[in-house]
């Protein structure tokens, strides 16, 4: 994987850095795995806008992921690696032995022609779906699960990782992508490698356009708007008024809004930094 920055021919592309698709090894989805992708405009079922800088945007179709690697058993082949409008990652097309087709999120290293499986005492290989109770200690994992068969709800974005840590009785200890050490059930399934396109990070979109054709509508700091638009709206001239805060008054920038009631705390084994 790499980028490439481009010759500054227009004011858009001078800072533009793209993504080199390297890994991409073809730009026609598979028909049966697609579904329409209807867009809200950020609004309700009643047609009120309940979410701001959302609209617009160019059309797209959803590819039906296998998030729960439930196939075990059954050998597939990586035929190819596509790009995926609906996430940062790239996702890779699997042919299975059985004639079955399916997407799921592609690993970095994950080559075409590449032979992978999921299931309880495979090998731990780059691509391969294990429960945790079966990966090696120190191992890089993604697209963890959370709760058994729920199917991958952890570190799916580009270039994220996981690591096991240790395991103990039913739980195994992984830490996540945000530096949070969790405790998981060794049952839950995780993926052996990390996430493709990790250069994503470096992309550099060059111009405001580019935002609107990813669905994305302008966005006005709240301390520009009116007293009765933003809790840190108002006052005369320049002058920024208040404590960060968001819509509804809650404090930002290190408040924390996690109840300290919730159930799942009590496998939180270190929070994350601030």
């Amino acid at each position: 994987m790499s980028v490439r920055k481009l010759k500054p021919i227009t004011p858009g592309q001078r800072f533009r850095v793209v993504n080199g698709f390297d890994a991409i090894t073809t730009d026609k989805p598979e028909k049966s795995l697609l579904a329409p992708k209807k867009r809200s405009g950020g609004r309700n079922n009643t047609g009120k806008m309940t979410i701001r800088q959302v609209g617009g945007g160019h059309k797209k179709r959803y590819r039906i992921i296998d998030f729960k690697r439930s196939k075990t058993g059954v050998p597939a082949t990586v035929a190819s690696i596509q790009y995926d409008p609906n996430r940062t990652a790239f996702i890779a097309l699997l042919n299975y032995q059985d004639g079955e087709k399916s997407y799921v999120i592609a690993q970095n290293g994950l080559q075409v022609g590449q032979n992978i499986v999921s299931g309880a005492n495979v090998a731990p290989e780059i691509g391969n779906a294990m429960p945790l109770s079966d990966i090696p200690l120190g191992t890089i994992v993604s697209c963890i699960e959370l709760r058994p068969g729920q199917g991958a709800v952890m570190a799916r974005s580009a270039g994220a990782f996981a690591q096991l840590m240790a395991r103990d009785g039913k739980f195994a200890t992984v830490k996540l992508p945000s530096g949070e050490t969790r405790l998981i059930l060794a049952t839950c399934m995780a993926t052996i490698g990390a996430v493709s396109n990790s250069d994503h990070q470096l992309l550099v979109s060059g111009k405001a356009g580019r935002s609107r054709w990813l669905g994305r509508r302008p966005r006005v700091r709240p301390v520009v708007m009116n007293p009765v638009d933003h809790p840190m709206g108002g006052g005369e001239g320049k002058s920024s008024g208040g404590h960060p805060r968001n819509r509804n008054g809650v404090p930002a920038k290190g408040y924390r809004t996690r109840s300290k009631t919730k159930a799942s705390n009590k496998y939180i084994v270190e929070r994350r930094k601030k």
